[in-house]
């Protein structure tokens, strides 16, 4: 139920589910003028904030820079990579697809191929209440082997529903093989809360973090003197707003938790 309610809930705290319940608020208060303007006034401050550039990539490399890839990269026994970056092949797709998350399995590869672990233990299952045929775990794994990444070096963790039990689980399936140190592979802004879990579990982590959405170029871009792109990056934008949302989500994730002391 818990893991319900951590999918259903955050919707109505992200920006556009807040900006939503402000205007029905608007709408239902028709005879409190006060109150209406208010509440309408607060959803296109909202909105502002949300859609605008400097919040969506701020909110990003607060979380994505905590961590960089190291150079050069050591080696471990296992490589474990975090699922979310795939799409089921259900029809009409015909084969495994990548989704924005997919540079996890692609770095995850060229780690492989550039021999910096011997084996890659692919994590991720599938919710309860969801109807697919494959976990991401198999997808990944599908994907590896078509990229070249032979059967026989990849190990399954399919129990897992959110970050915690990804660490939980791939843990107990490391112990067993008496294996401790490993790297691990995620999105850069999910990384801070990978590694946070996995070393509670003992393990001695190594971060290898991609998927970056804010590069040194893109940050010192946005703070350039050119007056057009300060213009262009205080509109809101739908693409804007994605990346807020998806970096307060991560937040709330760190944050519900920590609440239930998950470590």
């Amino acid at each position: 139920m818990f893991v319900f309610l951590s999918k259903l809930l955050p919707p109505f705290v992200y920006p556009l589910g807040l900006i939503a319940l402000l205007i029905l608020l608007a709408l239902l208060s028709a005879r409190r003028r006060r109150l209406q303007k208010a509440a309408l006034i607060l959803a296109l401050v909202l909105l502002w904030l949300a859609g605008n550039r400097w919040v969506a990539m701020g909110l990003a490399r607060s979380l994505e820079w905590r961590y960089f890839p190291p150079n050069p990269v050591p080696q471990a026994e296992v490589m474990v990579v975090l699922g979310g970056g795939t799409e089921t092949p259900d029809p009409p797709r015909s084969i495994v697809e990548v989704n924005g998350s997919g540079d996890r399995l692609l770095y995850a590869v060229w780690l492989y191929q550039q021999g910096k672990a011997q084996h890659i233990l692919l994590s991720g299952g599938v919710l309860d209440w969801t109807v697919v045929n494959t976990s991401p775990a198999q997808d990944m794994s599908a994907l590896m082997q078509m990229l070249g990444v032979p059967a026989q070096a990849i190990w399954l963790q399919q129990d897992s529903r959110n970050t915690y039990e990804d660490a939980v689980n791939c843990a107990r399936i490391l112990r067993e093989k008496g294996i401790n140190r490993v790297l691990l592979v995620t999105s850069a802004w999910h990384m801070p809360r990978a590694v946070k879990f996995f070393q509670a579990q003992g393990l001695d982590v190594i971060p290898l973090p991609t998927d970056y959405n804010v590069t040194q170029a893109d940050w010192e871009r946005l703070w350039g003197s050119d007056p057009r792109a300060w213009i262009l990056g205080a509109l809101p934008g739908v693409d804007h707003m994605a990346l807020t949302t998806k970096m307060l989500k991560e937040y709330i994730g760190m944050l519900t938790y920590s609440i239930r002391g998950w470590k």
